[in-house]
């Protein structure tokens, strides 16, 4: 771990202070008592944001509890002494309570995926075990203009670029309070404040692809584009993020009243990014878990509710939307349209594709009687008079 030059006394620098004030604007909606949790790696950003949550919970009026989290993922050796003694200082910080969790991360996905899943998996179980009301993760300026970048790697459209949200999981639980701070910013605040951070070695292992994009690709864009790349990238997601909500609240009104059957218990339309969109995730499609670096399933408006309902559904249909209605509307938004329809008749999030979802498209744009498209799920769609339709194939029937 890093600390502070020997000697120096911890001061109000303009670095401490702009952590702080984003912690507490972050703060201030949540009721009187409330329990918030840092997560915190040992890192200089989660360790500034620990220490900021420290200071500014008790001196919020009304009061909030402040505790911490940290994971230990158990691949370097050594992990578990250094989660005891980050849970130590971040307890001497004030915070309590500090809980480790050990995690077994396992293949699926990738080696940054799999951790990712494993993390939030044990930050659901610490929250709700403690009643925390939210928890604050430490991505930064910089983090979210590597997601951009990222997105824009992958292709699979507006939300591909719209980085990670401030906010997500049931009831806002989730929180990225540094969004707007630069990983200069934390760091220094660190240094100002004797806080002792952690180096992650595999941050800075070329076999990760952000740790390529961190130390190769975007200090080339700094160098010939400028300082302010970084904060471009930034802004970039905010507004692409804006207009991928629009499109997607539109989409749902739009499902709303083309839908033709009911749909069950098999709605997954929720997602990680989104209610409705196409993936930013590797190959387009739309994973189980959170992005990215990105973020964690989002909560999204039920895409069935208050469409109409043509009572007990034909045997075998899974879901189907009229087509006149879905004609009227423009591509972006029948693309969102389909893709909430084929995750409501159960199509894998894992496997389905933007390019799945363009086949089906092309049942509406491109009719000339062509026949059914085959889906991820054993499901099957195709156009029936005014209808398109998503049927479940029989077992053994291809």
């Amino acid at each position: 771990m890093t600390a502070a030059p020997a000697g120096r006394r911890p001061r109000l620098s303009p670095a401490i202070a702009a952590v702080r004030h984003a912690v507490r604007t972050c703060l201030a909606d949540l009721p009187a008592g409330a329990l918030v949790l840092a997560a915190c790696s040992g890192g200089p950003d989660s360790l500034a944001l620990a220490a900021a949550l420290a200071f500014e919970a008790p001196r919020r009026r009304p009061a909030l509890r402040a505790g911490a989290v940290t994971i230990d993922h158990q691949l370097q050796p050594g992990s578990a002494e250094r989660a005891r003694q980050l849970a130590r200082f971040l307890g001497e910080l004030g915070l309590d309570p500090v809980e480790i969790r050990a995690v077994q991360v396992g293949r699926d996905g990738g080696p940054e995926a799999a951790a990712r899943a494993a993390r939030y998996a044990a930050l659901d179980e610490v929250a709700a075990q403690c009643g925390a009301a939210a928890v604050l993760l430490a991505h930064t300026l910089d983090d979210q203009a590597e997601t951009v970048l990222l997105g824009l790697t992958r292709g699979s459209g507006l939300r591909s670029i719209a980085g990670m949200p401030e906010r997500f999981g049931p009831a806002d639980r989730y929180r990225r309070p540094l969004l707007g701070i630069p990983r200069s910013v934390t760091r220094r605040a660190c240094r100002d404040a004797g806080l002792p951070f952690w180096d992650d070695p595999q941050n800075h292992d070329p076999a990760f692809t952000r740790s390529r994009l961190r130390h190769r690709v975007l200090p080339v864009l700094r160098a010939e584009l400028g300082p302010q790349v970084v904060a471009a990238l930034a802004r970039t997601a905010a507004l692409a993020r804006a207009d991928a909500d629009a499109l997607d609240a539109w989409a749902a009104r739009v499902y709303a009243r083309a839908v033709t059957l009911p749909v069950g218990p098999g709605d997954h339309s929720a997602d990680d990014t989104g209610p409705g969109v196409l993936s930013p995730d590797a190959g387009g499609t739309v994973p189980a878990g959170e992005a990215d670096a990105g973020g964690r399933p989002l909560a999204s408006p039920d895409p069935a509710g208050g469409g109409p309902s043509s009572g007990v559904p034909p045997s075998g249909i899974a879901a189907a939307l009229d087509v006149a209605a879905l004609a009227a509307e423009p591509p972006a938004i029948r693309l969102r349209v389909i893709h909430r329809m084929l995750r409501a008749a159960g199509a894998p999030a894992g496997q389905l594709a933007a390019v799945h979802v363009r086949h089906v498209e092309q049942l509406i744009s491109n009719w000339h009687g062509q026949g059914p498209v085959t889906l991820p799920g054993a499901l099957v769609a195709s156009r029936r008079g005014g209808v398109l339709q998503v049927r479940r194939e029989r077992t053994g029937s291809r």
